[in-house]
C-alpha cells in the first residue's frame, strides 16, 4: 500500500507543481490574453457543459478514434508486408521516405479537395498523419524477429496464419504499441487541426471560435480538455498496453531481477 502511495505521489508531483507555478505567475495578471488561473478554473464549469460535451468533445473522440483504427490497421498490415519481404521493402522505401517527410497538415487543402469539409475530410487527415509511426515501427519490428524463434517454428511445422499470429506479430508487437503511441499523439494534434478548417463543431473548432470572439478564459479552458484528454486517452493506452504486453514486461522484469 505504501509503495502504491509513493507511486502516485511521484506521479502527480511534477502536475501539481507545474499548476501551482502557473497559479502563482498568472495571480496578478491584467494581460487579457493571460488571465488568472483562477479565472479560468472558474469559468471552466460554465463553459464545457453537458451539451457541449455531448455537441462537440464527443464529435472529435469520433473522428480521432475513426482515423486512429484506420491508421492502426493499414499501418500493421503494409508494415507487416514490407518488413517480411526485403524486395518489397527496397521498393517501397524512396516512396515511404518521401511520404513520411510531409507534415500531414500541409495535406489539409489536398484532402478537402477530394473529400470535401465533411467528417471523412477530418478522419483522412487524423488517419494520414498517424499511419507513418505505425508502419515504420512494424517494418522494424517484423525485421527484427528472431532469426532462431523463426526457424524453430518453421521445423515445428507452424506456418502461414499461425506463423505470422504466433510468431512475427507477437514478436513485433512491443515495436508495434511504440508507434501506436507516437501516433495517439500526432492524431490528437490532427484532430484538433482538421477541426479549424470548415468545421461547425469539435474541440478545435470551439477553440478558435472562442479566440475570434475574445473570449479569452472560455479559449483557455479549451486548451486545458485538450490536455486532459490527451492525459486520459494516455491512461487508457497504458493499460491496453500492458494487458497486451504483459508476457512482454514480464520478461523485462525477470531480466532485471536475475543476477
Amino acid at each position: 500500500m505504501r509503495r502504491v502511495l509513493l507511486r502516485v505521489l511521484f506521479v502527480l508531483a511534477l502536475p501539481v507543481l507545474l499548476v501551482a507555478g502557473w497559479w502563482a505567475a498568472s495571480d496578478g495578471s491584467t494581460n487579457v490574453f493571460w488571465p488568472p488561473l483562477r479565472t479560468i478554473l472558474r469559468t471552466f464549469p460554465d463553459v464545457w457543459t453537458a451539451d457541449r460535451l455531448k455537441d462537440d468533445v464527443l464529435p472529435s473522440l469520433l473522428r480521432l478514434t475513426a482515423g486512429y483504427a484506420c491508421a492502426a490497421v493499414v499501418g500493421v498490415a503494409l508494415g507487416t508486408v514490407i518488413g517480411s519481404y526485403r524486395k518489397v521493402r527496397a521498393f517501397c522505401e524512396p516512396v515511404l521516405e518521401f511520404l513520411r517527410a510531409v507534415p500531414p497538415p500541409v495535406l489539409v487543402p489536398v484532402i478537402m479537395l477530394f473529400a470535401g469539409i465533411g467528417d471523412t475530410m477530418k478522419i483522412a487527415v487524423i488517419a494520414s498523419g498517424c499511419v507513418w509511426p505505425v508502419l515504420l515501427n512494424t517494418v522494424e519490428g517484423v525485421r527484427a524477429v528472431d532469426p532462431v524463434m523463426a526457424e524453430t517454428a518453421k521445423s515445428y511445422g507452424i506456418s502461414g496464419v499461425a506463423r505470422l499470429k504466433d510468431v512475427v506479430l507477437r514478436s513485433a508487437s512491443p515495436q508495434i504499441f511504440a508507434g501506436l503511441r507516437q501516433a495517439l499523439s500526432i492524431g490528437i494534434i490532427l484532430m484538433v487541426i482538421s477541426e479549424m478548417f470548415a468545421a461547425s463543431n469539435g474541440i478545435g473548432f470551439t477553440v478558435v471560435q472562442f479566440q475570434r470572439s475574445f473570449a479569452i478564459p472560455d479559449m483557455w479552458t479549451g486548451i486545458l480538455v485538450l490536455g486532459l484528454l490527451g492525459f486520459v486517452l494516455s491512461v487508457v493506452f497504458q493499460v491496453v498496453e500492458r494487458r497486451m504486453l504483459g508476457w512482454y514486461h514480464g520478461l523485462r522484469a525477470s531480466a532485471r531481477r536475475s543476477p
